[in-house]
């Protein structure tokens, strides 16, 4: 028996993939629920496993777009594995690779003995250069043009060094990502507003206590569990932001599903943690590892990535010391956060040294006000350097759950 693999929907609203790899050979038997290939979705990168054990016969080549529900290999169920064969590898004979036809080289045009081409004589001349000094490259010792241009004095010539090139495919993840971004560019009134952050009050909260945290959670004190916290208060205070524009309607939602930018090995990905509101500081750091996680490994599902109100970008742990973030549509608003730098500020009327953070608001100027804009992000300024009185209720032990 044949058995047709048809592409399975990875999620709602995706209605074609490409194949990204095919991790098996055409003619391998391949055992039922292994990986055969990694498909790409305009979302994430997944793997398709054989439905059945057999012999695989393929339909689709590397970089195909196919549809959801098209055939991309065939299974002959029936075929007996090959003994002393491994599944995903049968013997076959390598075919030998054909030559690619050799481009005929353009015919040097060719002149009198002893003078330069029209195009190479006038380049000597405007240069002011004696044709005699040149070594020609053309028959009989002929200057051609590009003997002139290379007689010229240049800082632009190339002198020998390594001028090579390489081209590859961008993933339809990557070209999605790409899409969205020109998009939320062209389609959002986005501007960008920014302040920073005196973190002196989070240092000395997580120097306290971030080892008895590690050792009954199990998961770091981060960063990211203040930052979010911060947020959802600053949300809470200014709905407009945790709002998206549907047609001529506004949604506002009353809850916080905040979408985490992480860096995967097939691009950028941005899992989801959903009713963040309701998490404690324990919740959010297990969440934002797991998914890190998941998303590095590439095992990060298209349902984990949906939604979201609000995005956190961190460009800080590349080493970013600030930037503007772009809106991640449908969402109004996106947060960036970024390293963190010992600077002289101003304390109490003298001058002091401490660990400040520059952050940015990116935001949908259709929806969100300056008023607001600028509330906002003050508000998560506030909050993040007067943690324990903002974002703990002035009882730390127990908003660590230690």
């Amino acid at each position: 028996m044949v058995l047709e693999m048809k592409v399975p929907s990875p999620g709602e609203s995706i209605t074609e993939v490409e194949i990204a790899e095919w991790l098996v050979e055409d003619g391998d038997y391949v055992e039922k629920d292994q990986a055969i290939a990694e498909v790409d979705s305009d979302k994430a990168t997944l793997e398709l496993p054989a439905e059945e054990s057999g012999i695989i016969t393929l339909k689709a080549e590397v970089g195909d777009a196919v549809a959801v529900g098209e055939v991309v290999c065939l299974i002959d169920t029936s075929a007996e594995k090959p003994e002393g064969s491994p599944s995903g590898s049968s013997d076959k004979k390598e075919e030998p690779k054909k030559e690619a036809p050799k481009k005929e080289e353009p015919k040097k045009e060719t002149y009198a003995s002893g003078t330069p081409s029209p195009a190479a004589k006038k380049i000597l001349d405007e240069k002011r250069i004696d044709p005699s000094s040149v070594p020609g490259s053309g028959k009989d010792g002929r200057v051609t043009k590009d003997d002139a241009v290379k007689a010229v004095p240049s800082m632009g010539t190339p002198t020998g060094g390594n001028r090579g090139e390489s081209r590859s495919k961008l993933s339809m993840l990557r070209r999605k990502v790409a899409e969205r971004l020109v998009s939320a560019k062209n389609e959002t009134a986005m501007l960008t507003t920014f302040n920073e952050v005196d973190m002196s009050a989070i240092f000395e909260l997580r120097n306290q206590y971030k080892e008895a945290f590690k050792n009954k959670h199990g998961v770091s004190l981060g960063f990211m569990s203040f930052f979010t916290k911060a947020v959802i208060r600053a949300l809470e205070m200014y709905p407009a932001v945790n709002s998206m524009i549907d047609g001529k309607e506004m949604i506002t939602y009353e809850f916080c599903d905040i979408s985490i930018a992480v860096s995967g090995p097939k691009g950028l990905m941005v899992p989801v943690i959903r009713n963040a509101e309701n998490l404690t500081f324990r919740g959010i750091e297990s969440e934002v590892k797991r998914l890190a996680i998941r998303a590095r490994e590439g095992e990060i599902t298209v349902d984990e990535m949906t939604g979201g109100t609000f995005t956190i970008t961190n460009g800080g742990v590349f080493g970013s010391m600030l930037s503007t973030p772009i809106i991640n549509p449908p969402q109004s608003g996106i947060l960036g956060m970024h390293n963190i730098v010992e600077r002289a500020i101003v304390r109490d009327g003298a001058i002091a040294i401490a660990p400040v953070m520059y952050v940015a608001l990116s935001y949908d100027h259709r929806i969100i006000d300056g008023k607001e804009s600028v509330g906002f992000l003050v508000a998560v300024k506030e909050a993040l350097e007067s943690p324990e009185e903002l974002l703990m209720d002035g009882n730390v032990k127990k908003a660590l759950e230690l």
